[in-house]
């Protein structure tokens, strides 16, 4: 496995993910903003990735300089965290958000290009599972770390790690040579001179194959479905208590979830090409009701804790085979970063709706109802996919090339 690769994912998920519910613990238990509110904070990021995923895909196609993109996705990040930690303005705090989302549009898509363009679409699947492996075990130290800053430092010491995780990001970015990504075989082309492959652009992408328009719609069921649930679970927590406290069961339930999405990502890295995709997408969709619906029965911290690690299994799946089913549908179109970035849009829109809608739910009824409609959607969901989607790999294909690989 490449080693600065994993480096990266481990520090990213933090970085990437922003502060996502400790942001909204800060915004009700310390500026005390009104559900409605912390909603379209938490939206505008999404709104801002949604904007620019699609032009950031062909960006990260055309663009020779992936380290340097990467370098500056963190720096911007880590800028606007701490710049939230030191504003208690809306609008200051709004553009903070905005700016996150547009550097989390590029990090995502340049770390999968530059995986691909470095280790090649043979060992793709065991090295996005590393990668999804690294990413979870980085989110757990975060979320540890972020438990004791809260409770023994300061409630803003989460604030402080993501600039500090976006530094240990950068370090891992220039242990890797320029000259180890092939910018072709970053994009899914395939490496051949005398083959031109055209550069697709825009959100049309999607339209040209069938099985992209039905992906695209169930990604966007998924992140609706999904999205919402911890911010609500971490604003249910923190309701009857301090901010402090607040992130420490938000921690909890981070740390209970990644763990889970460890072995996850390992298992899926494992039957991901000899299962197929179908299946074990069918069972990260088929978490989400279930867990909407679990969470809608109790208010006991233990058990709300507890529930989330149902959040390992559903994420766990998608964070693999998400990248894996794009590049099985884009496999030599040279389209791998273009139709990822057309589909995280999708994904954007998924996650803004997510929290917009459902905050709206809790403040015109209460959280029950508002987990509760987050599950209808999560089945929706599931019987799209499970209807229409059909298998993107062939397995028996996939079984030849690696009893060649072993044998050579």
């Amino acid at each position: 496995m490449h080693k600065p690769l994993q480096g990266i994912n481990f520090f990213s998920g933090d970085v990437g993910g922003g502060l996502g519910p400790y942001l909204a613990i800060y915004l009700m238990s310390i500026l005390q903003w009104d559900p409605g509110k912390i909603g379209v904070a938490l939206a505008v990021t999404s709104i801002a990735t949604v904007i620019m995923q699609t032009p950031a895909g062909g960006f990260v196609d055309a663009t020779h300089r992936k380290r340097l993109l990467l370098i500056v996705c963190a720096a911007v990040i880590a800028l606007s965290t701490v710049t939230i930690a030191m504003s208690n303005t809306a609008w200051i705090i709004y553009l903070c958000q905005g700016a996150i989302g547009v550097a989390a549009a590029f990090l995502g898509p340049t770390i999968a290009a530059m995986t691909l363009g470095i280790v090649g679409p043979r060992r793709f699947t065991k090295q996005t599972s590393a990668n999804q492996a690294w990413n979870h075990a980085g989110n757990v130290f975060a979320a540890a770390i972020s438990a004791v800053l809260a409770l023994w430092v300061s409630a803003l010491g989460v604030f402080w790690l993501v600039a500090i995780m976006a530094a240990g990001l950068v370090f891992c970015t220039l242990l890797i040579h320029p000259r180890e990504i092939n910018h072709e075989r970053a994009r899914g082309a395939k490496v051949n001179p005398q083959e031109v492959n055209q550069q697709p652009s825009g959100f049309k992408v999607l339209l040209h194959d069938r099985r992209l328009v039905i992906f695209a719609a169930s990604i966007l069921l998924f992140h609706f479905a999904n999205a919402a649930m911890l911010p609500l679970v971490s604003q249910k927590l923190s309701s009857g208590s301090n901010a402090e406290q607040g992130i420490a069961f938000t921690s909890a339930c981070i740390i209970t979830a990644q763990f889970v999405m460890i072995f996850m990502a390992i298992f899926c890295g494992k039957k991901a090409d000899t299962w197929g995709r179908k299946p074990l997408f069918l069972i990260a969709f088929a978490i989400l009701p279930i867990r909407a619906l679990l969470f809608s029965l109790t208010d006991t911290s233990v058990y709300l804790v507890m529930i989330q690690a149902l959040d390992g299994v559903a994420n766990g799946i998608f964070g693999v085979l998400f990248l894996l089913i794009v590049a099985d549908l884009t496999k030599g179109s040279g389209r791998f970063n273009i139709v990822q970035g057309a589909l995280a849009t999708l994904l954007g829109i998924g996650v803004s709706l997510s929290n917009l809608i459902a905050e709206q739910v809790v403040e015109l009824s209460n959280f029950d109802t508002g987990f509760i409609f987050l599950g209808v959607v999560g089945l929706a969901g599931l019987i799209v996919f499970a209807v229409f989607m059909p298998e993107t790999v062939n397995i028996k294909e996939v079984n030849n090339i690696d009893s060649q690989l072993e044998v050579s």
